[in-house]
């Protein structure tokens, strides 16, 4: 066992911040939204209710961000080992590098007829350990197709500048990302008795902010308010 821990070195990347341009015009959301209005205020699978009766309310465009990063974990190190050797239960001593080892009895019932000699060094190990993430604002892991692809506005901070209060809803922690993707993939060997190398590298991380349409519309007859969403990148619906 390794009898004083170091600290795992460090390699960190700057986190970068993209800005999803939006491509899809809201007029072009709002009459998506009025094709499906009448099914997000059906009842019991069957029961829609009429056009005319569902209003449309307003349409609002926010940003959900979304956190890629990839990291990788490597250490060297030693740890020690033991082997057993058979012998013949005639032999007196065995020279081996220059040294000299007294062949003991051995208990164990297969190897009738030999004794054994114990051999004890270390033995040299790379482990190495990566992941690519992409994490929601929660933390937790989404799939790869859930974010889309686009162009990025030029000046991302200035842009998140202007949303005001609301860029305060979509602050990420600094170190969440790093501190998520740390816990997956850097884990110690039980065994180690030194370290030679170990290093803890973040090659590439950055928030992506995506634009999302939020689309809200009323049954005028039982007052009710529904909302609709749809990505502002590919006009998809958001489930």
């Amino acid at each position: 066992m390794l009898t004083e821990t170091t600290p795992v070195k460090e390699r960190i990347a700057e986190r970068k911040t993209i800005v999803y341009k939006t491509l899809v015009d809201p007029t072009v959301i709002k009459v998506a939204g009025e094709k499906l209005k009448s099914k997000i205020f059906t009842r019991f699978g069957f029961l829609k209710p009429k056009p005319e009766e569902i209003q449309f309310v307003s349409i609002d465009k926010y940003y959900e961000p979304y956190i890629l990063i990839n990291g990788k974990y490597t250490i060297d190190y030693y740890r020690k080992c033991a082997y057993t050797i058979n012998v013949d239960e005639k032999v007196r001593e065995v020279i081996l590098l220059n040294q000299k080892f007294k062949p003991k009895p051995t208990e164990e019932p297969s190897a009738k007829g030999y004794k054994v000699i114990k051999l004890e060094g270390e033995e040299h190990l790379l482990y190495e350990d990566k992941a690519s993430l992409i994490l929601d604002k929660t933390g937790q892991e989404v799939p790869l197709k859930q974010l889309p692809s686009a162009p990025s506005e030029e000046q991302p901070t200035k842009m998140l500048a202007e949303l005001g209060e609301n860029a305060k809803k979509l602050e990420i922690a600094p170190d969440a990302d790093v501190d998520i993707i740390r816990s997956k993939i850097v884990k110690r060997p039980e065994d180690i008795k030194r370290v030679v190398h170990e290093l803890f590298e973040v090659t590439d991380r950055a928030v992506i902010y995506t634009p999302v349409y939020k689309v809200l519309f009323q049954n005028v007859k039982t007052g009710e308010v529904k909302a609709i969403e749809f990505d502002g990148v590919t006009s998809k619906r958001i489930q």
